[in-house]
């Protein structure tokens, strides 16, 4: 057999695989073979959507299921042996692995990214694979784990018989944190993005230090009471027994694991800090979700209970570490031990990307000056100055532009989905009850259909509280649309809202981060793949601070009597933005309840508000705002796969089969479907994904597959041929001027009408001599039909 002819799956499986096991690693729990570890970046075009190619890795070889040591990249063995070394290099960075190994069949070629060998790569022959106890043994030199350090970090992970195993960078930083533990560190920071499984992250990293005895008293804190319930009843549920929840200031030393708001153990009178009934050792281990609110202020109530409990080790999560002068959360905890952000879950199709719908009022820009001794709606004398952005919904209230907002919310709501779960984060709770007021008065059908189809979820009403569990319920159809102002900031797993509308002065990086966080996730059952933010109050401008780490698809800006939502031809390219007059001042204050002292609004029902500016913006590969023309994105992407219409036609011409053109571009964010609707409705005519490209990449004429076919029966290409043979050829040519040249292609066509009447599939490939001469004449006809 000539290895250099074998597949790539064939070198893994005659000369990797055996390689490996001779080395004395078990392939049953030590080797994993063709891993998918990334999902592949959801691709958002229109209303249509793809999936890019996930990332794969050939082995990842183990010391055990929850330590990962190394991965293997295979090639053909026409390839040199170290040609898979950058692509696996990029992979173990990835997967936090240190042992990087490349093959052709002939050997391995071995990269140690630890340092501690005597070179960096070195050649090894097939008999020459390192095994796993030398591997380790390298690993713990390199992170510097002793033999007492190595039994703590060998402690499994919670596995519930399902299958299901944490992700490759929950298991970054599940190893990460117990390997610090390990060391003796003992103040920990995790970032990790909203939508990325912290909670569940955090679960394991409790389970493995508790079931190996290394932490036998924890105390889980957050500051919102759904959060602790959600944690309870979902990812710590296999605790049992041994968990509960502080309620009702009472406390019970005999569990060992705690779930605790903050609230309830801390008070302002020294009565109602009941963490102090613990002995200030009782805790091992405290972990402290959204740190980034509490423990990382010195003057805070977390910060008094972590000092209470200074002999614990501390965990601190989060998704925004926050960093003023006032407040650090890395003073506190140090450097992050580990990060996944926004911008890598987008990019590795773990989060969803989403759209940006600016929408600019002309009052809000422009400002607005009140007449001389103008009283507002309850008799105030209104302030004689101009008022702006800044000033809407703050100390002026506009009646017509709470209207307009939800008018164009409604409108984008009526054009897309009418039950997408919604989330309108106003300024306060009295701006929520009037968003509240005017969407339900603009969906008087639907809030006939059930009056919860609306509702106003705030601190200060129990029943909008009670619904939302609810809201973030996919199986729940209401509510619908939840106006509020900070109650759904954080900790809201609302996994099929497809719409944030920003009508609030957002204050912070922190705050706008955790708010997007609201429409992350991914709900594949829900058809939940990307989502929409609508913004009325420049809060999006903060896409441009450098703090930022995943900017959106699409950012549109309608005109004033435009549809709120998107046109489908609105793609990539570059935005300029520049962080200006949507930045706001952090010391705002707010007139009522929830955030603070009071002070007057106007109320105004006598003016009148007008749109002046919309637009979209997507979020593109790389990582930038983008608004550029399908057919512009498309000339991009073909020009960076093809560097003339030379290469091209070449490319097309040598392809076995052109599907894997089409589906190698298609990866690339080609969206064919899309493409081909814009550009018939331009000419006319349905093309080929061939003149597609020529036409719209190349600035080719383009045929129609119609004028292809009548080519090809004009130059009697059929003449050869004869009987059966004859009549496939021709109704292969009047279903590739039907249905394109995909369909053509496979050989399954031949169990369709009407080739089922000429005869047998199998009949039908004898008539050309076997499979090996229909497949010749299906080539032929490709040649014919793309002929100059």
């Amino acid at each position: 057999m000539d290895k250099k002819l074998l597949s790539e799956r064939d070198i893994c499986s005659k000369y990797i695989a055996p390689a490996v096991q001779r080395a004395g690693w078990d392939m049953h729990r030590q080797v994993r073979e063709e891993v998918s570890f990334t999902k592949g970046r959801i691709i958002v075009r229109g209303k249509l959507h793809s999936r890019g190619e996930s990332r794969r890795a050939d082995f990842i070889l183990y010391h055990q299921p929850n330590l990962p040591l190394a991965v293997i990249e295979a090639k053909v063995n026409k390839l040199s042996i170290g040609s898979g070394m950058q692509q696996a290099l990029g992979y173990a960075e990835s997967l936090d692995v240190p042992f990087v190994f490349s093959s052709n069949g002939d050997g391995f070629l071995f990269h140690d990214r630890t340092g501690t060998g005597s070179q960096v790569e070195t050649q090894l022959t097939l008999d020459q694979f390192p095994s796993p106890q030398e591997l380790w043994q390298r690993y713990c030199l390199w992170k510097g784990l002793d033999q007492q350090a190595q039994e703590k970090v060998e402690a499994p992970y919670y596995d519930d018989g399902s299958g299901r195993m944490p992700r490759y960078y929950q298991t970054n930083a599940i190893n990460r944190t117990i390997e610090a533990i390990a060391r003796g560190q003992d103040r920990i920071l995790l970032v990790m993005a909203t939508g990325t499984g912290k909670t569940y992250t955090a679960f394991q990293i409790i389970w493995r230090l508790w079931k190996s005895r290394q932490k036998k008293r924890i105390l889980f804190l957050a500051d919102r009471n759904i959060l602790v319930d959600q944690t309870k009843n979902n990812d710590f549920k296999p605790f049992g027994q041994a968990m509960t929840k502080i309620a009702k200031r009472q406390i019970d030393t005999s569990y060992e694991i705690y779930l605790s708001l903050y609230q309830a153990v801390t008070g302002t009178e020294e009565e109602m800090n009941i963490y102090k009934q613990f002995s200030r050792d009782f805790f091992d281990l405290i972990v402290i979700d959204e740190c980034h609110r509490g423990s990382a202020a010195e003057d805070s109530a977390w910060r008094e209970i972590l000092e209470y409990f200074s002999s614990a080790t501390h965990v601190g999560l989060t998704a925004t570490p926050k960093e003023t002068k006032e407040v650090s959360s890395i003073t506190y905890f140090g450097e992050p031990v580990y990060s996944y952000t926004l911008k890598q879950g987008i990019e590795d199709g773990f989060l969803a990307p989403y759209k940006v719908v600016r929408i600019d009022f002309d009052k809000d820009l422009q400002g607005w000056r009140p007449p001389k001794g103008m009283l507002d709606k309850n008799g105030e004398l209104i302030e004689d100055r101009i008022y702006n952005l800044n000033d809407m919904d703050r100390t002026l209230v506009i009646e017509a532009r709470t209207q307009l907002v939800a008018q164009k919310v409604t409108d984008f709501i009526k054009a897309t989905d009418p039950f997408q779960k919604a989330i309108i984060f106003c300024d306060d709770i009295n701006h929520a009850e009037r968003m509240r007021q005017a969407l339900v008065n603009l969906n008087p059908e639907r809030v006939a259909e059930n009056r919860k189809y609306v509702m106003r979820i705030t601190g200060d009403d129990q029943e909008g509280k009670a619904e939302l569990d609810n809201f973030i319920n996919p199986e729940a159809r209401y509510p619908v649309i939840a106006t509020t102002s900070k109650l759904m900031t954080t900790g809201v797993d609302a996994q099929t809202c497809k719409l944030i509308v920003l009508d609030q002065h957002i204050k912070s990086m922190t705050e706008f981060k955790q708010i997007i966080g609201r429409g992350t996730r991914i709900n594949e059952d829900f058809g939940k793949y990307w989502f929409t933010i609508m913004d009325f109050k420049k809060a999006t401008e903060l896409f441009a601070d450098p703090a930022f780490d995943g900017e959106p698809v699409v950012i549109y800006t309608p005109g004033a009597d435009d549809s709120p939502v998107p046109p489908d031809d609105l793609m990539e390219g570059e935005d300029g933005i520049s962080l200006g007059d949507g930045e706001q001042p952090s010391d705002v204050d707010f007139p009522e309840g929830e955030e603070g002292t009071k002070r007057i609004k106007y109320v105004i029902d006598n003016v009148l508000i007008s749109v002046i500016a919309e637009r979209v913006q997507y979020y593109g590969p790389d990582g930038r705002l983008i608004t550029e023309s399908l057919h512009d994105y498309t000339r991009t992407c073909v020009k960076k796969q093809f560097v003339s219409l030379d290469d091209f036609l070449r490319r097309w011409s040598d392809a076995e089969q052109k599907k894997a053109i089409i589906d190698e571009m298609a990866v690339q964010g080609v969206m064919w479907e899309a493409l081909a609707e814009e550009v018939e409705k331009k000419l006319g005519q349905p093309l080929d994904p061939f003149d597609l490209i020529c036409h719209v990449a190349f600035d080719q004429p383009a045929l129609t597959r119609k004028e292809r076919a009548e080519q090809v029966k004009k130059r009697n290409y059929f003449a050869k041929y004869s009987g059966a043979a004859r009549q496939v050829l021709e109704a292969l040519l009047e279903k590739y001027a039907d249905t394109g040249i995909e369909h053509i292609e496979d050989i399954k066509i031949l169990q369709l009408d009407p080739f089922s009447q000429i005869g047998a599939p199998i009949e039908l490939v004898q008539a050309f001599g076997g499979k090996a001469g229909y497949t010749k004449a299906i080539h032929e006809l490709e040649i014919e039909l793309y002929a100059s």
